[in-house]
C-alpha cells in the first residue's frame, strides 16, 4: 500500500456514507412494505443461530426514532473514516463489525440486539484512539471534534437506560479501540522546512547570505562580467538643421 501523502477527497468518502444510509433505510422500508419485521435476525448471545445477526443486525431498526437518531451519525463518522483513514477504513468496518459482535454475542443478554449503534461506536471510538495515537495535529483535532460531538455517547455502553443495547454499544467502543491500537495507518508526514532537515548547512542557504553576522541586511550587487574580446563600439547620432526662423520642437 503506497503511502499517504496527503488528505485527499475519493468517491468512497461520498459512495461509503451514501450506501449504508440506502441500505438501512431500504432495510425499514421492506419492513413496512410488507408489514413484517426482520428482528429474527438480529443477534442474539450464546445461541448459534443469532450468530447471523453479526451480518445482519446492524440494517434493522425497531423503530423510525432508532432509525433516524442512528442516521446522522453514521453518515457523519463514516464520512470522517473515509476520508482520513481511507488506507484501513474497510477493514476497520469489517473486522469492528466481527469483533463487536462476537463481543456482544458473549455478553449480552438473551434478547435479539439490532440496530446500526455497534457500528457508531466502532467508528468513534476508532476515530478518537487513532488520533491520540498518531499524535498527529489534524487527527487529534479531529479526535477533539468527536468528542465534541459523540462525547456523550459515552455513557451508554453501561446499563443506564433500559431498551438500549449497552453490550453492542461496549462491543463497538472495545473493538474500536484495540483496532486504532493494532491497525496500522499510514498519515501525511509533515512537511519540513529546508532549516528542519538534518543536512542544512547555513552557509549554503541563499536567503541567509544577504545578512551579515549582525543581522544587518545587505544588498548583493550582481556584476555582469566584461567580456575582453568585445570590440568597442561608438554611435554617432547626427541632428539635422533646423530652418531658419523656424523653432525645432
Amino acid at each position: 500500500m503506497a503511502e499517504q501523502t496527503e488528505f485527499r477527497f475519493s468517491n468512497s468518502v461520498v459512495v461509503a456514507p451514501l450506501l449504508a444510509l440506502l441500505l438501512i433505510w431500504f432495510v425499514f422500508w421492506m419492513e413496512l412494505y410488507f408489514q413484517t419485521n426482520f428482528n429474527d435476525l438480529g443477534l442474539y448471545p450464546r445461541r448459534f443461530s443469532g450468530l447471523q445477526g453479526i451480518l445482519f443486525s446492524p440494517f434493522i431498526h425497531g423503530s423510525l426514532e432508532h432509525l433516524y437518531n442512528n442516521t446522522i451519525p453514521l453518515a457523519l463518522l463514516l464520512t470522517f473514516l473515509f476520508y482520513f483513514y481511507r488506507g484501513v477504513a474497510l477493514k476497520v468496518l469489517l473486522l469492528g463489525a466481527l469483533f463487536s459482535g462476537l463481543i456482544t454475542w458473549g455478553i449480552g443478554r438473551p434478547s435479539y440486539h439490532i440496530g446500526a449503534s455497534g457500528i457508531i461506536y466502532l467508528l468513534a471510538s476508532f476515530i478518537f484512539f487513532k488520533g491520540v495515537f498518531t499524535k498527529y495535529f489534524r487527527l487529534v483535532a479531529l479526535s477533539l471534534v468527536v468528542v465534541f460531538i459523540y462525547g456523550s455517547l459515552l455513557w451508554y455502553i453501561f446499563p443506564v437506560k433500559d431498551g438500549i443495547s449497552w453490550e453492542g454499544h461496549l462491543g463497538g467502543f472495545l473493538s474500536g479501540l484495540a483496532l486504532a491500537f493494532f491497525l496500522k495507518s499510514h498519515i501525511p508526514s509533515p512537511k519540513k522546512f529546508a532549516w528542519e532537515h538534518e543536512d542544512y548547512n547555513e552557509e549554503d542557504d541563499e536567503f541567509l547570505k544577504h545578512f551579515d553576522e549582525d543581522g544587518n541586511f545587505v544588498e548583493t550587487i550582481i556584476e555582469e562580467p566584461e567580456n575582453e574580446n568585445e570590440p568597442l563600439k561608438i554611435t554617432y547620432l547626427y541632428k539635422k538643421n533646423s530652418p531658419e526662423g523656424s523653432n525645432p520642437e
